[in-house]
């Protein structure tokens, strides 16, 4: 998990990217950029705010023969072990990003290169590099007075509420690949900036198996759990699960089965569905592993606990009191209606 609430830039570098492909070029400040009070708030906010607002999905740099081979990976080595040379190691940046900007749809945009202290990732206090990019500028009016009216001036500039592209690389498991975070508000070239520039894949964390895990309990749900019984026992079912993460702090798959498999018949088809699905999940030897709580939280707000019912009547189950569902929902058939129902049993309707 990162804490950016006390991350301080200790230095930022501005260039400008063009498009490769169009002959746009490459401009390339000489010196950092000396932040002012004013400003440096609402850059900070402009950075740091969408890693706050995305979910966290950490990715390492990766190389097909070896990390000393990889660009970036070999830059931010250079500025964690001599941060006073971020802006001349800031050109090297730009240039390989300017190398990678020859596909047509690549906008030009301004590249922001920042050294960052006080980052906080899994309780531990550390550096970081930041690189953003500004690409897609907006209409804005600016007012001046002309004797006795007021003129209208149509400028451009940047929405400082949304960062087109960001990365964090943070120092923290460096032999690993770095962790890193990455945003990417413009899906379209996300190829160009994920794999051609960062060059990163997924880093497999307690994070990353958490939520692959109960995503593969999820779907498993939808196509077994349901087929086989209904979505009352769907919802249940996806309830014990997280309750069971929520209250552990390392995942043992025998001790999961054994707590939320209810259903004896349903021990097999488990096994089973993970034999064959496994692989699309990355969780194929995965039986043991550290429990991430932030990947629970993020998680369970994604599972749906309604039971949608063609009658246009939802029924909704508590997620925090399972039992109340066992106890107090049946499902049944009505010969007569030749209908399903489910009977509520309640003292009092509340307010």
């Amino acid at each position: 998990m990162i804490n950016l609430y006390s991350t301080q830039i200790e230095s930022l570098s501005i260039h400008r990217i063009g498009n490769k492909s169009k002959s746009e070029g490459l401009f390339v400040s000489n010196d950092p950029y000396p932040l002012s009070d004013e400003i440096t708030p609402l850059i900070k906010e402009f950075f740091f705010k969408p890693f706050r607002e995305k979910e966290e999905n950490y990715y390492r740099f990766d190389h097909e023969t070896d990390l000393e081979f990889h660009t970036l990976f070999g830059i931010a080595q250079k500025v964690f072990e001599n941060p006073g040379a971020t802006h001349l190691l800031s050109e090297e940046i730009a240039k390989h990003l300017y190398d990678q900007s020859e596909h047509p749809h690549i906008k030009a945009g301004e590249l922001y290169i920042a050294h960052l202290e006080n980052v906080m990732i899994d309780n531990i206090k550390t550096d970081a590099i930041g690189i953003f990019k500004s690409e897609l500028k907006q209409d804005f009016l600016q007012f001046r007075e002309s004797g006795s009216n007021l003129e209208m001036l149509l400028e451009q500039g940047i929405n400082l509420n949304k960062l087109d592209k960001g990365c964090l690389i943070v120092n923290h498991k460096p032999e690993e690949g770095y962790k890193i975070l990455s945003v990417d508000s413009n899906r379209y070239d996300t190829k160009y900036w994920l794999e051609n520039f960062l060059g990163v894949e997924i880093f497999e964390d307690d994070n990353f198996y958490t939520k692959k895990y109960l995503k593969f309990c999820q779907d498993f749900a939808k196509d077994v759990v349901l087929p086989a019984e209904d979505k009352k026992e769907e919802v249940l079912f996806m309830n014990r699960a997280v309750n069971h993460f929520a209250k552990n702090d390392a995942f043992n798959e025998s001790a999961f089965v054994n707590e939320v498999l209810d259903n004896p018949d349903l021990i097999p088809e488990f096994k089973h569905y993970k034999t064959e699905q496994a692989p699309k999940y990355k969780i194929e030897d995965l039986t043991e592993f550290p429990i991430s709580n932030k990947a629970v939280s993020t998680q369970r707000k994604k599972i749906k606990n309604l039971i949608q019912l063609d009658t246009n009547i939802q029924i909704k189950l508590d997620f925090i009191n399972p039992e109340s569902a066992e106890k107090f929902v049946e499902k049944g058939w009505d010969e007569e209606k030749q209908m399903y129902y489910y009977l509520v049993y309640f003292n009092k309707e509340q307010q």
